[in-house]
């Protein structure tokens, strides 16, 4: 058996039976392994959270499309996300750097500018880190936070049911990866906020706290994998099934624009495009207005509802064009293709 053979989720699920806690480790784990952070409780009105994420060189970015201040805040980014999908705020960021010695000084010291100043947008801040050196660069960065004990989403919680929501719009980040592979100018209109998208996503941290202090939400998760992945993922936490209605996601006139003009179809890239940084929340159906209003008021952006939970035995489908299709997990897995 290989890595590939399981895939990256597989591997997570073998990798957790492996690391069992003492008893006085233990007694501090709300959440361990399998949600977007860990969150631990060590005394006091706040648990802390705790998520680690890495960027690798050649696998994640490419020096060539990605200058070091943006490479900078979009590792702040995805760690950050994940913070704001426990309805949490940022706070202590420890960073690993692997390097080529003959990598220019001034480009790690952007770097380090990008990560200051998304951090810094949130109230977190660089207090530590390690360096290595290394054929390619890697960028690790591990984030601490904090939330009210009251307030701490999580993905097990869905209920039949519930609706499911996403903020934001989805697919504008893969639309961009396409821009930018096929060649399309950056500067255009069309392909530029898709390619800002791609590089250097908004982390959706007032989303989630807005969401978080309503106490309506049943379960949440960040967009990192793609929809369907990130949806399977809720279901199979909480034990449920889920119908997605396609006319009903949130897709953006300029990913639809550029999806024409490469011949792809937006709904797949906004099925399994993955790196949206969305928030997919489930809440009663009765909660919906009343979140949509919350994040609305907190930060301006959209909440939409694309479809409902349905009991596990239902399964999980997709509602496209009249026909009810299965919604399998297509998004973005790091050992499979």
């Amino acid at each position: 058996m290989r890595v590939r053979d399981i895939g990256e989720f597989g591997l997570i699920e073998r990798i957790a039976t492996l690391v069992p806690r003492p008893p006085e480790a233990d007694r501090g784990v709300v959440l361990g392994i399998g949600d977007d952070t860990a969150a631990l409780d060590v005394g006091g009105p706040y648990l802390l959270l705790a998520t680690i994420d890495i960027q690798v060189e050649g696998r994640h970015f490419r020096r060539e499309r990605i200058d070091p201040l943006r490479l900078g805040r979009r590792t702040a980014a995805i760690n950050l996300s994940d913070i704001g999908a426990m309805g949490g705020a940022p706070r202590w960021a420890l960073v690993s750097l692997a390097l080529p010695p003959d990598l220019a000084v001034a480009w790690v010291e952007d770097l380090y500018r990008g990560l200051a100043a998304e951090l810094g947008r949130f109230g977190a801040a660089v207090v530590g880190g390690n360096l290595s050196s290394s054929e390619q660069i890697v960028v690790d960065l591990a984030l601490l936070g904090e939330v009210e004990r009251g307030r701490l989403l999580r993905r097990d919680g869905a209920r039949p049911g519930d609706v499911i929501l996403v903020t934001g719009t989805l697919g504008a980040s893969a639309a961009g990866r396409f821009a930018l592979e096929a060649g399309l100018d950056p500067a255009d209109p069309q392909v530029a906020p898709l390619v800002e998208a791609h590089l250097t996503p908004t982390p959706r941290v007032a989303e989630g706290q807005a969401v978080a202090a309503t106490g309506r939400a049943t379960a949440a998760i960040d967009l990192s994998d793609g929809l369907s992945s990130d949806l399977g993922h809720v279901c199979d936490a909480s034990n449920v099934g889920a119908l997605v209605d396609a006319a009903r996601l949130p897709i953006g006139a300029e990913t639809r624009a550029v999806a024409a003009r490469l011949g792809l179809d937006p709904v797949a890239l906004a099925l399994a495009g993955g790196e949206d940084y969305e928030l997919l929340i489930t809440a009663p159906s009765a909660a919906a207005p009343e979140l949509a209003a919350a994040v609305r008021t907190a930060t301006g952006v959209s909440l939409t509802t694309i479809g409902e939970v349905t009991p596990a035995a239902a399964g999980r489908w997709l509602v496209r064009d009249g026909a009810r299709l299965p919604l399998a997990a297509t998004g973005w897995d790091h050992f499979r293709r």
